[in-house]
């Protein structure tokens, strides 16, 4: 089976970037005095880049949509082209994992936010672990 021209055009709307809870996620963080970049790539040489990116602290935050990256809460597999799409969804689950590897071996903190969470308590957790990483980086 093959994906409609209907799904691939629906599926090609979806952005990637700017999206609502990423858009609330950093409101959020602003409003509590956080600054943060925003798509920039934490690592030269790996073509990934992080939706808000703490670079002083080293942490890398990633707002994953549940579909696109399996959240094991929400996602679903699709019925028609089911094969494709599950393919799909594991290389990005590999590669998330796979970047979370690099980043962690390059002395950053790779934070995963899903969509589905409250932007205001994702802050909180960012913003928590932005903090624990400038008390550790004084300590030094």
């Amino acid at each position: 089976m093959d994906t409609t021209p209907e799904t691939r055009a629906r599926m090609s709307r979806q952005r990637s970037r700017d999206t609502d809870v990423e858009m609330a996620l950093r409101r959020a963080l602003h409003a509590s005095g956080m600054r943060y970049r925003v798509h920039r790539k934490p690592l030269k040489g790996v073509r990934r880049e992080a939706d808000i990116l703490f670079g002083p602290t080293k942490v890398a935050v990633f707002v994953d949509g549940c579909f696109w990256h399996g959240c094991p809460e929400h996602a679903t597999w699709p019925k028609r082209n089911s094969e494709f799409w599950r393919t799909k969804i594991e290389k990005n689950q590999r590669r998330d994992r796979d970047t979370d590897e690099r980043l962690a071996a390059a002395g950053w903190l790779a934070l995963r936010v899903w969509e589905h969470e409250d932007p205001a308590e994702a802050a909180v957790r960012v913003r928590a672990a932005v903090k624990a990483r400038q008390v550790a980086t004084r300590g030094m």
